[in-house]
């Protein structure tokens, strides 16, 4: 089983988003449940390509909400690297310019 952990730049994102965008209270908790599937499923999430090659994503409580991970096997562990909005044009998954 694959311990999941969250990046400091992921919390940072989550916490912006919660500010941003008026989350509910148990945001935290919806997103820990989101990802708890990825104890037992590390490579859940479809593979993202190009400049993002190497991590995955889950969909987070709302279906808008990008949850970006790396599964580093050798440690297993699952990091989440990034937490996005998908209707940014900034989102891991639009095509760069």
């Amino acid at each position: 089983m694959a311990r999941v952990e969250l990046a400091v730049a992921a919390v940072e994102d989550l916490d912006r988003l919660i500010r941003t965008h008026s989350l509910p209270a148990d945001t935290r908790a919806r997103v820990a449940r989101s990802l708890h599937s990825l104890v037992q499923f590390p490579r859940l999430g479809p593979a993202l390509t190009g400049r993002w090659d190497g991590y995955r994503f889950i969909l987070g409580p709302w279906r808008w909400l990008i949850l970006v991970y790396v599964f580093i096997e050798d440690e297993d562990r699952v990091v989440v690297v990034t937490i996005q909005d998908a209707g940014s044009s900034t989102a891991v998954t639009a095509d760069p310019l």
